[in-house]
């Protein structure tokens, strides 16, 4: 668990002090959580050939299902308040 936007913090220390594997821990961690910018991130992870392809397969499922959860009708309709609201 733990705030997903400080799990890619943490990837990012992790990936500074050269330990690869551990910060694509974190952004696994990350993207169950929901965090979008940890996808990025992991598809360069993948891309690098330090997670396999079933791990991001299974990353991506999990983003996806987070995402979800959070979706209602009255998070939808705050957001577009606030798009409307930026526009004028």
């Amino acid at each position: 668990g733990g705030h997903p936007t400080a799990r890619c913090n943490l990837a990012y220390y992790e990936e500074r002090n050269g330990d690869m594997r551990r910060a694509a821990r974190h952004l696994i961690i990350a993207a169950n959580l929901g965090e979008d910018a940890s996808i990025k991130l992991l598809l360069k992870t993948f891309k690098g050939g330090l997670i396999d392809k079933d791990d991001l397969a299974t990353a991506l499922r999990a983003h996806q299902a987070a995402v979800e959860e959070t979706k209602s009708p009255q998070r939808e309709a705050a957001e577009e308040y606030y798009r409307n609201k930026r526009r004028r």
